[in-house]
């Protein structure tokens, strides 16, 4: 599966879609807030570091990639799950990324400038996600390449 981006997709995209995001966005935030306010903002930092709309976007992306290719008389089954999976992997290799991000910050914003710590933990955030990404595509490689060679795929 290619991963791209695709700006028409906005278009195509239903106003009560949105809504559906902005729902889940605005619950896990919410419920950020009141951890928080109860337990103190480092245990509420932790839960705004979830995806707070992965789980409408995974619904979202797998009923677009089914209805797309029911269109052309084909199963979507399998690819809609397979675009949901890319986005869950993008969530969790993100999601990783946001914990170095705050984890650097953390560690480093007590003691130095706000604006170097910052940057430095925008790099770090870039590096993670970028190695996690790569990593990830190398290890597809790999396992492809090991099912052709027993002839499984």
């Amino acid at each position: 599966m290619r991963i791209d981006v695709d700006l028409a997709a906005l278009g195509r995209t239903k106003w009560h879609e949105y809504a559906i995001r902005f729902v889940f966005g605005g619950s896990v935030t919410a419920l950020a807030g009141i951890i928080a306010a109860k337990y103190g903002p480092a245990l509420g930092g932790l839960f705004l570091a979830c995806p707070a709309i992965f789980p409408a976007s995974a619904t979202l992306i797998d009923k677009h990639e089914r209805q797309r290719k029911e269109k052309l008389g084909l199963n979507g089954t399998n690819r809609g799950r397979q675009a949901a999976s890319a986005d869950a992997a993008g969530s969790a290799i993100g999601s990783v990324g946001l914990f170095i991000f705050a984890l650097v910050t953390w560690k480093l914003l007590p003691q130095h400038n706000v604006w170097m710590v910052l940057t430095l933990s925008t790099l770090f955030w870039l590096l993670t996600c970028a190695s996690l990404w790569h990593l990830r595509k190398r290890d597809q490689m790999l396992k492809n390449r090991f099912f052709k060679v027993i002839n499984f795929k």
